[in-house]
């Protein structure tokens, strides 16, 4: 089972935007140009993650899209679900209610296995969230780095800040 660019592409915005959060909407030519992806896929993603109430715009000069939860509430599952649709590593095992049943699902024998797969796939996406890719010193605004920095007595860069 694998995953498509739209999962790809689009955990990676999400990652931005958890980067950025607290700090005002971001925009998708800057997300773009950061990830180096084509803004117009993004411009087809973020739909999708608006519709899940993922993410949130803001229009005008400095418009562009942010997260509407921080991102320790945000779980991966929710995330991939928005781009990805329902996780199914075999249709008989979807995850969505009311799906078309299998004529073979009253006996058979392999439906175990697929139900097991997809459980741990949901299971381990269920349990990281956003914050999760995204260290916390990275999420630090400009004035919590340069306090930092002062208390250091010199340079902080965000990825090498422990965090607690």
């Amino acid at each position: 089972m694998s995953f498509s660019t739209k999962g790809e592409y689009g955990v990676r915005l999400m990652a931005q935007l958890a980067a950025s959060f607290g700090r005002g909407p971001l925009s998708l030519g800057d997300i773009a140009e950061q990830e180096d992806l084509p803004r117009a896929y993004l411009e087809q993603l973020v739909m999708g993650l608006r519709d899940a109430g993922l993410v949130t715009s803001t229009r005008g000069a400095h418009g562009g899209y942010e997260l509407t939860r921080p991102p320790e509430q945000i779980l991966m599952g929710e995330v991939l679900r928005a781009l990805e649709g329902p996780i199914q590593p075999m249709v008989c095992v979807t995850e969505e209610p009311g799906h078309a049943v299998c004529g073979r699902t009253g006996f058979c024998t392999v439906n175990f296995m697929w139900i097991r797969v997809r459980d741990a796939i949901s299971g381990a996406l269920d349990s990281m969230t956003l914050a999760d890719l995204v260290p916390a010193a990275a999420r630090l605004s400009a004035a919590e780095l340069s306090m930092l920095q002062a208390r250091a007595g010199g340079a902080v860069h965000p990825a090498s800040t422990p965090t607690d």
